[in-house]
């Protein structure tokens, strides 16, 4: 099979990517343009015609325009670029190896929709001839490295690279005997599900190779308005074709911040077929944390009461941030509103499930990268 032709539905030129277009469309006023095009030059915006079919009001009161279209609340300058670690962990250009088995590609910088709350605006962009110079190196690390037995393929968003990436990494990775399972993240079921129903190529990779090793898409559903016939024909496709898809939502400020945002999202998840795996706390990175991020207090608040109103089937959700020190469960508050912790994932093996709490302020948005904690 030939797998180096240009698919339709590589081509994105027509995206809305400027604040003149978003004039045009009747998405913001003319006198807003030049504001708003100041905040497309430091953040970009792109968005595919598929997914601006799916606002309904012109304003961030709409989920979906709050998620794709630039706001002058992104001008802000509180937080961080990177709240996680993510630099000290790289450990190749592009590859992240924070916990001992897993790896983490970041194997492009393109994505089919910027999203306006993405943690990774810092990323440095990539031509194909570099990508391809870059998945090899990538696989050489992760093969001289034989503790690592799962692969996290991301971005940017993995289903943007080409198909000759994409069974590039399948190739060897599947013939890699350490790899028990390969994952790729990706928001194109949910923004451009065309990439997946429009390419057969795509798919056949999938079958094939999963036959090999398992294979899951992690995906990111935020609200029950990104379910439509389009993103479903997408999703089908891949579970028909065996691959299991996860869901990873994060928590929104105006998006999906309410018990019954949450509870109408996770239900949606679990009827389509779709495992419910994390609810993440928003990353307070630069141009975000002011506009989506949840305070903890108020969040832990909305998680309670959305998981109380849930199946046992779709409450399997954990609730977490990606911390400096790991992946951090958020389980709860005490009675005295100290924040109830446990160390789900973590560089260090022995603090590993560890129970604690942290005392944070009612606007608290995410810990410091030095924790003070209590046992429980």
């Amino acid at each position: 099979m030939t797998l180096n032709r240009k698919s339709n539905w590589q081509n994105l030129e027509n995206n809305i990517t400027s604040a003149q277009e978003l004039v045009e469309k009747g998405l913001i006023a003319p006198e807003k343009a030049k504001s708003i095009q100041a905040i497309i030059d430091e953040y970009p915006m792109s968005i595919t015609h598929y997914y601006l079919g799916l606002i309904k009001e012109n304003n961030d009161s709409d989920p979906i325009y709050k998620m794709a279209v630039a706001s002058l609340n992104e001008a802000s300058q509180t937080g961080r670029l990177d709240t996680s670690g993510e630099a000290e962990n790289t450990v190749v250009d592009g590859i992240q190896h924070k916990y001992p088995n897993t790896a983490l590609i970041l194997s492009t910088n393109i994505c089919a929709m910027y999203c306006r709350h993405c943690f990774r605006k810092r990323l440095v962009g990539q031509t194909e001839e570099e990508i391809l110079t870059f998945t090899d190196r990538a696989l050489d690390y992760i093969e001289a490295n034989e503790e690592i037995d799962n692969v996290l393929i991301s971005g940017g968003d993995s289903l943007m690279n080409n198909n000759k990436v994409i069974e590039r990494y399948l190739h060897r990775l599947t013939k890699n005997p350490n790899i028990k399972f390969i994952r790729f993240g990706s928001r194109v079921p949910v923004v451009f599900p065309q990439r997946i129903y429009e390419d057969e190529e795509l798919v056949e990779l999938f079958k094939k190779y999963g036959k090999k090793k398992k294979i899951f898409v992690v995906t990111q559903f935020n609200h029950a308005n990104e379910f439509t016939e389009e993103s479903l024909q997408a999703i089908n496709l891949l579970l028909e074709a065996g691959v299991p898809i996860l869901n990873q939502t994060v928590l929104l400020a105006g998006v999906n911040d309410t018990p019954e945002a949450l509870h109408e999202l996770f239900n949606k998840l679990t009827e389509h077929g779709i495992s419910p795996y994390y609810l993440f706390q928003c990353r307070p990175v630069k141009g975000v944390q002011n506009y989506f991020a949840v305070p903890l207090v108020q969040a832990t608040k909305i998680v309670d009461q959305a998981r109380s109103m849930l199946s046992g089937v779709a409450k399997r959700f954990r609730y977490c941030m990606s911390h400096v020190r790991g992946k951090i469960e958020i389980l709860g508050t005490t009675k005295d509103s100290r924040l109830i912790l446990k160390q789900h994932q973590s560089k260090d093996m022995q603090e590993i499930n560890q129970i604690f709490t942290v005392e944070i302020n009612d606007d608290s948005c995410w810990l410091p990268d030095e924790i003070e904690s209590a046992p429980l």
